[in-house]
């Protein structure tokens, strides 16, 4: 639109803000010309009731987006930190487990060092479908078949509150637990691709705190999986 475009006529057709916005959009050049009317427009601080020129609005804002962005970036930091921590202490868990060498006593050091490298408050675990030598320890007792189906149906770990489902009671204070973690112990698929290629379970790692966030439905799952991937793995003598 050249310099002498024009607002509708107040006479036929009154001027709306709309059309102010539209010829200042259209016009790029309006303010090129009349240089003096940026430095003359006074707006309300956001943080004021005084007026404050344009650009001191604008660098204002400007500031307001900077501090955003760096809280962004910090936030980055710290989750980038924690995750390095988590990551270590999966490393060391990992490495005690395979360093192991009493195949009975492997649940239980599974539980154990869960419990102490991530804080956990209780862990419980239980493993089907072991050796004969190990048949009658106590890992691999009390499940019912019920307890097996809902560890094969789990396709990923589940978290959320303690709805008293049966794995609670493999728990040393199953009274205390207010969320749980409930992660399935799977080998590999059978070669006939049962269970839609997924291998049936055969145990199930229950961890619980007494604090509800701790599990909540809503976290993600998949550092819980890399647990249950390698305690599966770890697991793989007893059968």
């Amino acid at each position: 639109m050249s310099p002498t475009s024009h607002l509708p006529s107040a006479i036929g057709s009154p001027i709306t803000e709309d059309d102010i916005a539209n010829y200042l959009a259209n016009t790029p050049d309006f303010f090129e010309r009349h240089a003096e009317l940026l430095a003359a427009v006074q707006l309300t601080s956001p943080h004021s009731q005084r007026a404050v020129s344009l650009q001191e609005r604008q660098a204002t804002l400007l500031r307001e987006k900077i501090r955003m962005l760096e809280q962004r970036i910090m936030d980055m930091i710290r989750n980038v930190n924690e995750n390095m921590v988590l990551s270590d202490k999966l490393l060391y868990w990992a490495r005690t487990l395979f360093l192991n060498t009493d195949v009975q006593a492997l649940p239980q050091l599974i539980a154990d060092e869960l419990a102490d490298q991530f804080s956990v408050p209780q862990v419980g675990i239980k493993v089907w479908g072991v050796a004969p030598q190990y048949a009658s320890c106590e890992f691999a007792t009390g499940v019912s078949d019920d307890a097996k189906s809902f560890a094969t149906s789990l396709t990923e770990p589940f978290c959320g509150v303690n709805t008293g489902l049966e794995a609670i009671n493999w728990l040393p204070e199953p009274q205390a637990a207010v969320s749980l973690a409930i992660l399935p112990l799977r080998g590999l698929p059978d070669a006939n691709g049962a269970h839609g290629g997924v291998a049936p379970a055969f145990g199930l790692l229950v961890l619980a705190s007494p604090d509800a966030q701790r599990f909540a439905s809503t976290m993600g799952t998949d550092f819980l999986a890399r647990i249950s991937e390698l305690a599966s793995a770890a697991l793989s003598p007893l059968r």
